[in-house]
């Protein structure tokens, strides 16, 4: 579902490699979690992702579509979630989802299902309101109904749990879970070692724009020198300790 081939990204501004000739692929069904320090290069990873940004070198294929050659084909599958939601603020939430929906070309029935996916976060009172008066955590219930609406085949999320309350936080979880259920790929980083732990299938930890592992949390245990009842925050941590430069 997610294919990423020897990807590289260098930022002009001081020659900072963000992403090192990566490679990961991801199958349908899964819950990736995306793991690493600041500045380990996985915002850039999934804005290249999202077509947001390109790469210097390599391919990026999502459902097998070139996103590079393909991008609005690509972009049709993908609900995006980004770790500082941008709007119109003078919308209101209604106008913005209808915006979406006109964008995706969504049929009656979708942008309806878009409603009841703000009603369960909790937002279905508020859409008449300017996007201007919405908190920082309503904004972020707002632009996941956004990523939702559609039904993505790829759901890619940074930092999607930062300003969500612990009901919404729930609310997201399972619904990351459903699209896994149906055959979908859910792609998130996140700094919550806990949720990411609980939730997901896989998980990759990148520093310094290198995966510098990948697997489920049993696999990432018998790779290191871990106690098997290691948690995924002491093995993080450990790991990319290692790979800091301290001088």
């Amino acid at each position: 579902m997610i294919e990423i081939i020897d990807v590289s990204k260098t930022y002009s501004a001081g020659g900072v490699k963000a992403v090192d000739g990566m490679n990961l692929k991801i199958e349908p069904g899964k819950i990736f979690g995306f793991l690493g320090p600041n500045g380990a290069g996985k915002s850039t990873t999934i804005k290249m992702l999202t077509g947001l940004l390109l790469p210097d070198q390599g391919n990026i294929r999502i459902n097998n579509i070139d996103i590079l050659k393909e991008p609005i084909k690509a972009k049709t599958i993908i609900g995006y979630v980004p770790d500082e939601p941008v709007f119109y603020e003078k919308m209101s939430g209604a106008q913005f989802l209808g915006f979406i929906a006109d964008i995706f070309r969504m049929d009656a029935g979708s942008r309806a299902a878009a409603a009841a996916i703000a009603e369960e976060f909790g937002i279905g009172d508020k859409l008449g309101e300017a996007v201007s008066s919405y908190s920082h955590g309503m904004k972020q219930k707002l632009s996941i109904t956004a990523a939702l609406m559609h039904n993505p085949e790829v759901f890619i999320l940074d930092e999607p749990i930062t300003g969500l309350d612990p009901q919404s936080a729930f609310i997201l979880k399972t619904k990351m879970r459903e699209l896994c259920k149906q055959g979908k790929t859910v792609f998130f980083s996140t700094h919550v070692m806990e949720v990411a732990e609980k939730i997901c299938d896989e998980v990759g930890i990148i520093n310094k724009g290198r995966i510098i592992v990948r697997g489920d949390l049993n696999e990432i245990r018998a790779g290191q020198a871990s106690g098997p009842d290691d948690s995924l925050e002491s093995i993080f941590l450990e790991l990319t300790n290692e790979h800091i430069d301290i001088n």
